[in-house]
Parts: C-alpha cells; structure tokens; sequence
C-alpha cells in the first residue's frame, strides 16, 4: 500500500517528515552494515583467533557504539512519526471539518452525523498506526534491503544470488493480499461506523426509550452491531495474518537457506568465517523490514480505510460562488419562479417573490409546503432546481457562501445549544460582542438566567422555550441585515410564548426579515404575510385555525438536575480489572495464544541458536552428516515460528475483539442505569470516543501487552535457565538484560506516560465531544 498522495496535499507537514524519515533510514542502514561487520570481526577473532578481551576492547567499543547509534536514530524516528501522526490527524481533521461547513448541512453527499463523527473522531485517530508505524516501515523497507543487499553482494554474491531471488517474492505477496483485504478491511470500517452512528442515535433518545421502557432492548442491538464487527474483523484478520504466515516463513526459510549454503561452504573451505558470519548477520536485516511492513499494513489498515472516506468529503467540490455578497438592508431579495424537487414531488413549484429592504415577510402554509425549504434557499444551502434567488439582481448561487451567510442571523425550528454558557451560545454569531451589549440581550430573552449560567450539549436540562429564547437572543446579538425565524414559538406555553412576542419586534427593528409561522399572533407583526399551497393542492388564502397552546416541558429527565460528583465505574477509562472482566469466559482463548506465543518466541531462539552452533561447527570443517540435524532443525524451527504466530495472532485478536463487544454492551447498561437525568451532563461525543476509540485501546492492551508479555516471561525465564546450566556468566548476562528491557524499561515508561496518556485520553474526548456537537 503507497502513501496516499492525497494525504501529503491536505497535510503538508508531512512532506518534512517523509525527507527526515529517509535521512534515518539511510542512517540506521549504514549503522547495520557496521554492527555487523564489527561483530563478525569480533567473533571469528574470538572463536578462530583465541584473540582476548584486551585485544578485542577496541572493536567492542566501536561494536557498542554502533548498537548506541542504531538506539538513538531508532528514538528520533519514533519521535519524528509521533510528532508528524499528531499533526497529521489535527490538519486533517481541521480540513475535513471545515470542508463539512463549506459543504453545508443540506449537502446530499455528507455522511450520518453519526458516522461523520466517527469519521473524524476515531478514524482520524487511526491514522496514528498509519503515519506513525507503517510510513515509517515503509521509508526503511524502500532504503536498507537496498543497501544492504549490496554490501552482501561485495562480500559473497552466491549469497546475494540467493536473496535476490527470494526477496521479490515477500512484496508480490505484499500486493496480492493487500488487494484481497482491502474490500475486508473496508466492511470492518464500515460496520464500526454503523455501531458509532447507531449509538449516537439511540443516546440522544434515552429519554425516550426510558420512557417507553425500550432501553434495555437496545442492549441486544449493539450487542449484534459489536457482533458483527467482530465477525467482519476477523474475517479480514485472518487473510491478513495469513499473509504475515506467508511471508514469515518464506523469509525464514530464505534466511535458512543463506545459512545452509554458508555452513556447507565453510566446511569445504571455499569461505572464511567472518565473511560467512557477515552474510547470516545481514541476511535477516534484508527481509525484516518487508515483513515488518507487513505486519505494519494490518495496523495501518483502518486508518486508511477512514482516510478513504474523509477522501470522499474532502474531495467533494464545494459551492462554486466566489462573488461579494450584496447587502439583503439596501437591496431586494427575490425569488424567482423556483421549482425544488423533494421526496414526495416538486414543492415551492413556481414560486415567485421579492422582499424589499426593511421588510418582514410572513410565511404560512401546511406541512410539506416547503417552508424550511425556502429558508434553506434564502441560506444558499440549496439550490432550487428551477428558477433562482437573487439579492439585488445577483444570483445567490454565484456568491461566496461564506459572506453571504455572515449577513444572514438563523433561528431554526429545532434550535441547537453548544455546552458552554448562555453567553457562549449567544455570542456564537458574534464572538467579539460589546460585554455590555451581551448583557442587555442576554437580560431580555432569559432574564432567569445569568450569562455565565451553564448549558449542557443540545440544551439539556433548560426548558424548550428557553432553549428558543436563547437561540433568539442569538440572532439578535448577532446584528445581521437578513433575519430568518423558523416556527420561533412552536411548542412553548402561553407565557413563553408572549415573552418571545415581546422580544420580536426588537429582533427585526430595521432588518429584512422572513418569518415562518402558523400563529397568528406572530403573523401579525409581519409587513406582509405570504401563504404557500400544500403538496399537489390548490393556493388556500384563510388562515388556519389557531391551535390551543401547550406546556411542552423538557425532555424525561433532562431538567432534573444531575447530582453533582457522579462517578460511573463502568465507564473508567483503562482499568484492568473490568478488561479482565469481560475477557475471562474467553480465558481458554488468551492461554492458548500465551502458549503459541510462546512456541513461536522459542522457535525463534532455538533458530538462531541451531545457525550459531550451525556456522561455527561448520567453520571447524567436520564431516558434513554431521550438520545435517542442525540443517533440519533450521527449517522445523523456521517453520513452526510462523505457523505458531499465526495461531497467537487469531487467538488473542478473537479473545479480545469478544471482550470487547460485551464491553460496550456493558457501557450502555451503564448508561441506562445512571438514567436521562445523569447522562444529559456528559457529551454524546465524549460517549462516542469512549464506545468506539477506548474500547478499541482495550484490544491493544491485551494484543500488544498482556499476552506477548507473558509470552515473552516464558520464554525469557527458560531461555536464562537453560543457558545458565551451560554458561553461567552468559545466563547470568542475559537475565540481568531482560530485567532491564523486559521490567525496569517498560515501567519507567509508562511511569511517565501516565499522566500524558491521561491528558490524551481527555483532550481526545473533548475533541470528539466538539465534533459531534
């Protein structure tokens, strides 16, 4: 899979990584070539030439300076592809974003709110695994099998003869099944999109199905949505490790077959030992970058298949309007002779109207007139299909959006809050408000609440008529030429009603305004009043019968007011007790991938024991029957190492992924207990991010952490006996090492990435909580 190129036009940060991430590789080639022409020197001198420590210091010094350099560039390249993944995801996820407000919200070709979140909540994140680990791969795959295949080549070209042959094969295979998976991987993405949609929608009704005692059912619907995210992962998982399995053995039994043909060439004398050592050295370091890219791929997978559908926003082409935007106070707007197509036939079909500067114009007609659809059109949202709008002349679809929408103040019928304060949500039209000014308004439309008074996502926990209230005041503080007002007194009682009757006049004093409405009361301040005909019926001129008003309170349980302080154990982030929680009816699974783990891990040490012993029998020239145990054993072990990663892999990945879906089913049981009342004060984006990305960080947890750690214990603990019983000091070595990398390393680490995973983990929901909103 190429770097997207896509991806370097909307990131361009990503261009001075890619140069330094090359510089590394080329680096970190050359340190190879060194470290191992350094430790075959070291070796043959030891083992042929008696030659002691003394004699040796220089070359170890030189030795321990090249693994030291190979450290660091391995530290800069980690830092660098961190650095570059953050800025990645943050322009990308900016671009996406602001190509959604270009887009706008009546945009046929935008995703489910839902889906779009999770879009550019978790599936921008993903493109950490993307940037971070598989470009990085990819940059030392294109540089150091290069490089050092040459220096194998001037050492020993039967050698190089050998590689060359077997090496194109790992990316042939690379390609072929990388194809295959794609449409996999793609339907994975797919069905997690639909899980973060489906749950977004079902949170914003949990009032609803409380009310209607349908909460608890929806446990069965994400139950079978985490199900079939599942099934669909570990489809694609297990082509995708089988392609590691592919590749796995074939590079060890190429890097085997290098080693067969070294020993056998020692014993007739045709090679020394320090070349030959050179050759085994080298060998691996030519294939282990191609199957690290391979490995990398799966990481990278769902990172590019989200990227692929912010691709299909990005490149979506947005209004074409680039003209000034003319003035709706000075000049007219007209609507001329418009025709919209919509689901149950053409509304508005032929309508004609102008509104002059100053004027209020009433809008009345039944439901599906199209009365939202004017509005939307008088926004430039839409475009008629027939017939056009025009401000002054100008037709509104050749204006710069943008300008024209800065002119225009917008109360929707469903008025929407941002969490904040009352303030927040008034100055969202006018962000640099006179603070006296923003008083004065905020005391007119809600004088029962200060301006810092806090307001939860989507208005929770304040009644529908102050929710219009504020939404008005909006409108009001934002001081635009062209007011639009969508039913601004739907569905609030008598009193709220004639505090927004009161608060009208005010609001369109001096401005064009268009007000939709079937009160009269609210007509009646209107200059003018025009009525739409109703869907494939004849223009009707009487106004409708007033309906009596009704008390609509807020939502079930929105009002009520949370108590303060609640702490919900279920919905705590990283704690390991509730992972294993769910993880433990599958306990079967994660000891038998801790048993392949660790077959695999010791086929691997038992390799490249079987070749030591292997290149240095041979290098004493014995018989040749007598290597032909080790030469077998090279191939069983080389074999059993892949097929044993395999079996771990599917294992530990279907544990978890099991895990994981009663894991989320748990969360919403979670949320139903705390009830509508508690869980209006937490953000559905903050939900969302926990539902979708940390649940997936739980996998990570046990797939990169509790079983190849307690594989790795195994294997490490007999691999210290064992060589203890041989050579004490060397067993002694090697455990005081894996103390350190396997124990002292990794707790320093994550000693200090504690609080910042914290801070991350946070900043990643308020993120999420921001998008959603």
């Amino acid at each position: 899979m190429r770097p997207d190129r896509r991806l370097l036009q909307h990131v361009p940060a990503l261009r001075g990584y890619v140069g330094a991430g090359a510089a590394i590789a080329v680096l970190s080639a050359v340190l190879v070539i060194a470290q191992a022409g350094l430790l075959a020197d070291v070796v043959a001198r030891a083992f042929l030439g008696g030659a002691g420590l003394a004699e040796l210091a220089p070359l170890l010094g030189l030795l321990a300076a090249a693994v030291a350099g190979r450290a660091v560039l391995g530290w800069a390249g980690e830092v660098a592809a961190q650095r570059a993944a953050a800025t990645a995801t943050t322009q990308l996820r900016a671009a996406l974003l602001d190509q959604v407000l270009r887009l706008g919200p009546r945009h046929p070709g935008l995703p489910g709110t839902g889906r779009l979140a999770t879009v550019a909540g978790h599936g921008v994140d993903a493109l950490d695994a993307y940037i971070g680990r598989y470009l990085p791969q990819l940059l030392v795959a294109a540089v150091v099998p290069l490089v050092v295949g040459v220096r194998i080549l001037t050492a020993d070209w039967v050698s190089a003869l050998l590689v060359g042959i077997t090496l194109p094969l790992i990316p042939l295979f690379m390609v072929l099944i990388g194809l295959y998976t794609r449409d996999r991987t793609d339907r994975q993405w797919r069905a997690l999109a639909g899980l973060g949609h489906h749950f977004l929608d079902v949170v914003a009704g949990l009032d609803v199905l409380t009310a209607f005692g349908r909460a608890r059912r929806q446990q069965r619907r994400i139950a079978a949505m985490a199900e079939r995210y599942r099934i669909e992962t570990m489809r694609g998982l297990r082509v995708a490790f089988l392609s590691a399995l592919v590749l796995e053995v074939l590079a060890t039994l190429s890097v085997a077959l290098v080693a067969v043909s070294v020993g056998l060439r020692l014993v007739e004398g045709r090679l020394d030992l320090a070349t030959g050592l050179l050759v085994i050295v080298l060998a691996p370091e030519v294939y282990l970058p191609l199957r690290a890219v391979a490995a990398r791929f799966h990481d990278s997978a769902e990172g590019a298949a989200a990227a692929e559908e912010a691709f299909a926003v990005l490149d979506r082409d947005p209004p074409a309007g680039a003209g000034p935007a003319p003035d709706p106070a000075r000049v007219p707007v007209s609507v001329e002779q418009v025709r919209v197509e919509g689901r149950a036939g053409p509304v508005l079909d032929g309508l004609s109207v102008t509104i002059a500067p100053g004027e209020v114009l009433g809008i009345r007609g039944p439901n599906g007139a199209g009365k939202s659809t004017l509005l939307d059109l008088l926004l430039g949202w839409r475009t008629p299909d027939r017939g056009r709008v025009a401000v002054g002349g100008t037709d509104l679809a050749t204006v710069d959006r943008d300008r024209w929408l800065r002119q225009v103040a917008w109360v929707p019928q469903r008025p929407v809050l941002l969490a904040g304060t009352v303030a927040d949500n008034l100055r969202l039209g006018a962000p640099g408000a006179d603070p006296d000014r923003l008083a004065a308004v905020a005391a007119l439309v809600v004088p029962e609440l200060a301006p810092d008074a806090p307001v939860h996502e989507r208005g929770q926990g304040l009644s529908t008529g102050q929710v219009r209230r504020i939404a008005l005041g909006r409108a009001l503080l934002a001081d635009r030429p062209l007011v639009l007002l969508d039913e601004p007194t739907e569905g609030v009682d008598a009193d709220t009603e004639a505090t927004l009757l009161a608060a009208l006049p005010a609001a369109l004093a001096g401005r064009t305004a268009v007000v939709v409405s079937h009160r009269s009361a609210v007509l009646g301040l209107c200059d003018r009043v025009l009525a739409l005909p109703g869907p494939d019926r004849p223009e009707r001129d009487p106004t409708p019968p007033e309906p009596a008003p009704a008390a609509v309170a807020a939502p079930v349980g929105a009002a009520a007011t949370p108590a303060a302080g609640v702490v919900d154990p279920p919905l705590r982030r990283g704690d390991l007790r509730d992972l294993a929680a769910v993880v433990r009816p599958h306990r079967a699974r994660l000891v038998l991938a801790v048993l392949a783990g660790s077959g695999a891990l010791g086929s691997a040490v038992a390799l490249t024991a079987t070749s030591a012993w292997l290149i240095s029998a041979a290098a004493l020239r014995p018989p040749v029957l007598t290597l032909l145990v080790a030469i077998v054993a090279v191939r069983t072990f080389g074999l059993a190492k892949g097929v044993l990663r395999y079996v771990e892999r599917l294992a530990t990945h279907d544990a978890a992924l099991r895990g994981l879906a009663v894991l989320r089913v748990r969360l919403w049981a979670a949320l139903v207990r705390l009830g509508p009342a508690t869980t209006a004060r937490l953000r559905s984006g903050d939900l969302l991010a926990r539902l979708v990305g940390d649940v997936e960080a739980q996998q990570d947890v046990l797939v990169r952490g509790v079983v190849p750690a307690a594989s790795a214990a195994v294997v490490g603990l007999g691999t210290v006996l064992g060589l203890a019983v041989l050579v004490p000091g060397a067993g002694l070595a090697l455990g005081a090492g894996l103390v350190c990398a396997g124990l002292v390393a990794p707790a320093v680490t994550v000693g200090l990435a504690r609080r910042s995973a914290r801070r991350t983990a946070a900043a990643r929901a308020a993120v999420s909580g921001a998008v959603v909103e």
